[in-house]
């Protein structure tokens, strides 16, 4: 399955993002590049990506291109600029229902190692791996620009977590920038085009 082409909304740009004991991050994400984001645990990986979002409440300023988060609806911002946690939420009991484009998501199940039948399965009886597959699958809609994902190969054996890089190497290719934070960075040499260190007060750019 070869994922369409997502059309470029510009370059996302946060500027000067902070929350009361953490920042200013400032961050330049060009279509179709990879950042990780590693740092200590406690030093506020998640609340960068919620921020990006608009998820938390914060100072600073996002853009996709010439487009600030605060002219456009909440909702229209986070299905550019999409979260996908490292606990996905659900709010039905079918699977089915989280996913409104459907028709995208089915044939990637199999890239995935997710059975075909399981967008009809119950979200109870699905594993947390399972899950955390499903929710980046989720992600992939028509106004997606930019992927924010915590920890997306947490919950998976080294097989499926290379079957994610996988994906998310054709994702980048489509042209969508991914934000990635990670434990294991090791894991996506092959994705990453920048690497940065996240601490309480800083959003440091690594060295090649």
């Amino acid at each position: 399955m070869v994922l369409p082409v997502f059309p470029s909304a510009g370059t996302l740009t946060l500027r000067g993002l902070r929350q009361a004991d953490r920042g200013p991050y400032d961050l330049q994400l060009p279509p179709g590049t990879c950042a990780l984001v590693t740092g200590r645990s406690g030093a506020g990986k998640s609340r960068l990506l919620r921020m990006a979002a608009d998820l938390d409440p914060h100072e600073g300023q996002a853009w996709l291109g010439e487009h600030a988060r605060d002219t456009m609806p909440a909702p229209l911002w986070r299905r550019q600029v999409c979260y996908v946690p490292a606990e996905p939420g659900w709010w039905d009991d079918s699977v089915r229902a989280h996913f409104p484009h459907a028709e995208l998501a089915a044939p990637l199940l199999a890239r995935l190692g997710l059975p075909d039948g399981i967008l009809d399965a119950p979200v109870a009886r699905l594993s947390t791996g399972e899950r955390q597959r499903l929710a980046l699958l989720r992600a992939l809609g028509p106004s997606l620009r930019c992927l924010l994902l915590d920890e997306p190969t947490a919950a998976l054996d080294p097989d499926t977590a290379q079957r994610v890089v996988t994906l998310l190497q054709d994702v980048k290719a489509a042209g969508v920038a991914i934000l990635l934070v990670t434990h294991h960075p090791g894991q996506f040499d092959a994705l990453a085009d920048v690497r940065h260190t996240l601490a309480p007060d800083s959003l440091e750019r690594q060295q090649p």
